[in-house]
């Protein structure tokens, strides 16, 4: 799901970039240093558990956990995404470096999505914790998708976005799981 360095034009990367950069300054203004250490371990949650590869149809995927960051730091998710995204493509060229930009709107969208649906839609929340692993997953597949489809890459990029679908089966479910037990042990981490 991430993109590499080549693939995009560079000046849709540069782009990219750029509403990256707007959207980490608007998504972290008024920032209380209280809430420092709530996106640190975040950032560190999402970058360990793209560490974990599963083998899928000809390629590997991994989890992301963008819906509980969209449920844990509601709009402080984005720069928490770009953070972890930044250093998967430093250490271990997940992504390119200039293609940051473009993974982090992407994969951000889901934990923008999941804060939304989190804190602005009624329901039961477990329901939601749910609902919030399964999209803040599928939603970025979906983007890089479309993206790959605009470009004219084949429509074999549909088939990366069905990979997706166990993928956010259990990304839902260990959101779920992840939600009932911060909330029997610490529940204002989910009060913002």
């Amino acid at each position: 799901m991430h993109i590499a360095d080549g693939i995009l034009p560079m000046g849709v990367s540069i782009a990219a970039d750029a509403v990256a950069l707007a959207g980490v300054y608007a998504s972290s203004r008024n920032l209380d240093a209280r809430e420092i250490p709530r996106m640190g371990i975040s950032t560190t949650a999402m970058f360990v558990v793209s560490l974990i590869h599963l083998p899928m149809g000809g390629t590997s995927i991994h989890l992301g956990l963008y819906g509980l960051a969209g449920m844990i730091l509601g709009v402080r998710s984005f720069p928490a995404v770009v953070v972890n995204l930044l250093f998967q493509s430093l250490i271990f060229q997940h992504g390119g470096l200039l293609s940051v930009g473009v993974n982090s709107m992407t994969m951000g969208a889901g934990a923008l999505l999941s804060w939304l649906i989190w804190d602005f839609f009624p329901g039961n929340r477990a329901v939601k914790s749910f609902v919030c692993g399964f999209l803040g997953i599928l939603l970025p597949a979906f983007l890089v998708s479309l993206i790959f489809l605009l470009l004219h890459y084949g429509k074999g990029m549909l088939f990366l976005m069905g990979l997706y679908i166990p993928a956010a089966v259990v990304e839902g479910i260990l959101s779920f799981f992840i939600y009932r037990y911060i909330h029997r042990v610490q529940p204002e981490v989910f009060a913002r």
